[in-house]
């Protein structure tokens, strides 16, 4: 099983960065999925980026310029640099894994999910 933990989340303004982390613990395959999320209550969850073990990557469009993921196989951490952050950026952040995934597909099903960061971000 695998556990996450999500870190660096705050209130920043318009314009501004942020990094966060998530710490990644217990068995992971060979293969897998590590993914960022997001989330507004009253709207659906949109996932932001995900990487697989071969460091292949994706971002949603709208984060894409913006936001990087990137994973640290020495301190089992996934990352998610944001820069340029815009008010509609505001949201709660979890990471997710699949692990047994040998590629990032849509519809994807996590089966282990952080408790979340919260990102806000003010005009």
């Amino acid at each position: 099983q695998v556990q996450l933990a999500e870190s660096g989340g705050a209130s920043v303004q318009a314009g501004g960065s942020l990094r966060l982390s998530c710490a990644v613990s217990g068995s992971l395959y060979r293969y897998y999925c590590l993914a960022w999320f997001r989330h507004v209550l009253g709207k659906e969850r949109e996932e932001v980026a995900s990487i697989d073990a071969a460091g292949s990557a994706n971002h949603a469009d709208s984060v894409k310029g913006r936001f990087t993921i990137s994973q640290d196989n020495t301190n089992n951490t996934l990352s998610l640099q944001m820069n340029n952050l815009k008010p509609e950026d505001t949201a709660m952040y979890y990471c997710a894994a699949a692990s047994g995934a040998f590629r990032c597909v849509p519809g994807l099903r996590y089966g282990s999910w952080g408790q979340g960061t919260q990102v806000t971000v003010s005009s």
